[in-house]
């Protein structure tokens, strides 16, 4: 099963990135390419029958799953970045972190308006990078189409705080 391969090679790091926190490593995963294709081709057969135009990644994780599956959808892939990483004109928003406030940005031509978005990234916990990422994709246009995230901290409940996009989300493996 899809989720037990996945979770025998997710590293928990203790105290990362603040102590009290166990981080949810996937870069062991990216060592097995055998299980990095599979992962790819069991995202696709749940977004069957989901009409999808354009892969929004999410700094930086949600690129490495994001630009695979963008591929295999033959879709264009779009990033959403940190502030200040983008080298054209975007545009921005802010949003709470458990920490403090952060800032992630999308080129203002990163897709034309209508478009039915793909919002991808490695981990859903609280949901709100991803609920910054689905606003600025309103924002220009765009329409959430799905989310897709190789992890799902259910505990923290990310997922309901995206339900009023009124989209499918896709979780590989649960904690």
């Amino acid at each position: 099963m899809m989720e037990n391969r996945i979770k025998r090679l997710v590293r928990d790091v203790v105290d990362f990135p603040s102590e009290g926190i166990v981080f949810r490593d996937i870069t062991p995963i990216l060592k097995d390419q055998e299980l990095c294709s599979d992962i790819i081709a069991e995202f696709v057969s749940r977004l069957k029958g989901i009409n999808i135009d354009v892969v929004a990644g999410i700094e930086s994780r949600g690129f490495l799953f994001g630009m695979m599956l963008a591929n295999e959808l033959k879709v264009p892939f779009v990033p959403i970045r940190k502030e200040g990483k983008l080298p054209y004109k975007s545009i921005k928003q802010c949003y709470d972190l458990e920490y403090g406030q952060s800032v992630i940005e999308i080129h203002e031509d990163a897709f034309k308006k209508g478009s039915n978005i793909l919002v991808h990234d490695d981990l859903l916990a609280t949901g709100g990078t991803v609920y910054a990422a689905s606003e600025l994709i309103g924002k220009l246009g765009g329409k959430i189409a799905a989310y897709s995230f190789l992890i799902g901290l259910e505990f923290l409940k990310g997922e309901d705080l995206l339900k009023e996009f009124g989209a499918k989300v896709v979780l590989l493996t649960k904690y």
